[in-house]
């Protein structure tokens, strides 16, 4: 909430974000990020920021490109290290499709339902608490 940025010890951790269009039309995001908690953010920032980047291209008319993120502080926490191992041990499943509702052209007019993940099969969560 940028009306925070005055009261924020430290600047947000998505510092910043760039999209640009290659040649061949598709729109890839190149996006910053100050600090990264790698077992419990970072999963859901590449998961946000690659639908942001699947939302822009289809309002602006171009294929979705490439996610390429930049991490400052990348960390695990030492509270988390027993679910990174469990993690670890996980062979990867296939990855799941998206699809989009081709009919929404307005970046504010998406709703949860515009949305579907299709072959998702994740292994079930590892809890862990959020280190502050």
């Amino acid at each position: 909430n940028v009306e925070q940025l005055p009261d924020m010890a430290l600047p947000p951790c998505h510092v910043m974000y760039q999209f640009y269009v290659t040649n061949n039309g598709h729109l890839n995001c190149f996006m910053y990020q100050r600090s990264a908690d790698l077992f419990l953010g970072v999963p859901f920032n590449i998961a946000s920021y690659a639908l942001l980047t699947h939302m822009v291209a289809q309002v602006c008319g171009l294929e979705a490109g490439r996610l390429t993120m930049m991490l400052g502080d990348a960390h695990i926490y030492l509270n988390h290290m027993d679910q990174v191992e469990e993690m670890m041990l996980r062979r990867p499943m296939n990855s799941p499709s998206l699809v989009m509702n081709t009919e929404v052209k307005d970046i504010n007019e998406f709703t949860f339902d515009d949305f579907q993940v299709v072959g998702y099969d994740p292994y079930p969560a590892i809890p862990a608490p959020i280190a502050v």
